[in-house]
């Protein structure tokens, strides 16, 4: 039986390498009719986010990862937030004290504060010395009884010896017990620690595979430590490898857009989003890059997924996401854009005519929130000219040239329209002799306000040819580019 969870903490927005981590899991889960679950780790009391868990949630449905158990889904082997199994590792808890594979510390703040200090000073590594672990039992029952405050620690074995994983990405990764501590397993408010919540969660949801960060890989000592004390058979693991940004450093907020809604509120699509991050450390074993989550299904294999770091390349998420724009059906494409439009400040403008400057811009859009900005050109009397490309090809006296020439002659038509533009191109071209790039390029500067601005048949046919004529009367009578 194959299931797989995604585990995060309500601590903030759901982070991209978060939701790689779940897709990661989605993807294996569904490629073996398997289930996957969401859990929330939700013990650390002073980290809590006010509606975090509703987000999170609501970041896994946007991006179409649909979840088979979780909180307000109900399933058997349920509460799937950890506060609220509290009992139960209270109960795992009593059963290490009673093998003797735990032991409650009663260390202050204070005193572990000093030794971390005295170990530093001398070079050493901090960690705790095990003070209460050779407390009598006749002294721990007189301090429990007295309501002294303690936590429960698990108990490395005194003999040293190598803890082995079989990690599914990595191969077998080994790490001596001498670098373990005995670990706080239960705090002083009754609350586990994430290192006994989720041994005990994962064996009694019965999760077959762990896909989780490599940050994880020093922690699982203790955790196969647990499989054993408890007598039980660890899953699966896969420790992912990190996202780096271009420098190759942990990618992090001062880098630009890190979180899940960032990434929803600039406009990417979600298919575009999850496509891009799949090949952050895995690939379908051949070229293609545009796959579909169906695709992703079908190809996904652990086998695949890379021991190194994974680039966060945005201009590449930037490509893909035109890739996926260009696609979208037509229906679809307006019905995306509506919410951005109405964040913008041309919701009030005739909606046909909006949808009518949504379908020229489709081509020349990077991210869905690129339209607003672009919007700007349909919509004002007077759009700025803000390409400094473009200010340089209109300073160009060749390109005055061909302006005047285009509005002497467009003046003795009855009409500009996109039926005769190219006519009166041939004949611009044959008054001032100037052609190819150097003929029109003035002509998309001017009536576009951009050198890779839409189509000039499509400007037409939205502005008519009095609005192109304007705005290629003002950019002609614009002192900054004289």
């Amino acid at each position: 039986m194959v299931r797989l969870r995604f585990a995060p903490s309500p601590t903030g927005f759901l982070h991209i390498g978060g939701l790689r981590t779940a897709l990661f899991s989605w993807l294996f889960a569904r490629q073996n009719q398997g289930s996957f679950i969401f859990r929330l780790e939700d013990t650390d009391r002073n980290r809590l986010v006010e509606a975090a868990e509703s987000n999170l949630l609501k970041m896994l449905e946007w991006a179409g990862l649909d979840i088979d158990e979780g909180p307000g889904i109900g399933g058997e082997f349920g509460p799937y937030r950890q506060s609220e199994r509290l009992e139960i590792y209270r109960d795992h808890v009593d059963r290490l004290l009673e093998q003797g594979d735990a032991y409650p510390c009663f260390c202050s703040e204070e005193r572990l504060e000093k030794l971390k200090t005295f170990q530093r000073s001398e070079g050493l590594t901090p960690r705790y010395d095990n003070h209460c672990r050779k407390l009598q039992k006749k002294e721990v029952d007189t301090k429990i009884q007295s309501g002294e405050k303690h936590v429960i620690r698990m108990k490395i074995p005194e003999n040293q010896e190598t803890f082995r994983l079989n990690d599914l990405v990595r191969g077998t990764v080994a790490i001596e017990s001498t670098q373990v501590e005995d670990q706080v397993i239960l705090k002083s408010d009754g609350f586990p620690t994430y290192h006994l919540a989720v041994v005990v969660d994962d064996h009694l949801m019965q999760i077959s595979h762990v896909v989780r960060g490599e940050e994880w890989l020093p922690s699982f000592p203790k955790h196969l430590l647990l499989y054993r004390y408890f007598g039980w058979e660890p899953p699966e693991f896969i420790h992912l490898p990190l996202i780096l940004n271009e420098e190759r450093a942990k990618l992090s907020k001062r880098h630009g857009a890190v979180s899940v809604e960032e990434f929803r509120e600039r406009g990417y699509l979600p298919q575009a989003l999850l496509n891009f991050i799949a090949l952050l450390g895995w690939s379908p074993g051949d070229d293609r890059e545009v796959l579909s989550l169906e695709e992703m299904v079908d190809e996904f294999r652990f086998e695949r997924v890379s021991k190194s770091g994974a680039v966060f390349d945005r201009e590449k998420l930037n490509w893909m996401n035109q890739q996926y724009l260009l696609k979208l059906p037509e229906e679809e494409y307006f019905r995306m854009i509506d919410d951005v439009i109405q964040k913008g400040d041309y919701h009030d403008q005739d909606p046909g005519k909006i949808r009518q400057a949504a379908e020229i811009l489709k081509t020349r859009l990077v991210t869905l929130s690129d339209l607003n900005q672009k919007l700007g050109l349909f919509f004002e009397e007077n759009p700025e000219i803000k390409d400094l490309q473009a200010i340089e090809v209109l300073k160009e006296e060749n390109s005055k040239t061909v302006l005047k020439e285009f509005l002497q002659q467009a003046e003795n038509l009855d009409q500009l329209t996109s039926e005769n533009l190219g006519q009166l191109v041939k004949s611009v071209q044959k008054s001032t002799g100037i052609k190819g790039r150097g003929l029109w390029m003035p002509l998309r500067c001017a009536i576009t306000r951009e050198v890779s601005g839409p189509e000039l048949p499509a400007m037409l046919d939205f502005f008519g040819g009095e609005k192109c004529l304007h705005l290629i009367r003002q950019t002609l009578e614009n002192p900054s580019l004289n």
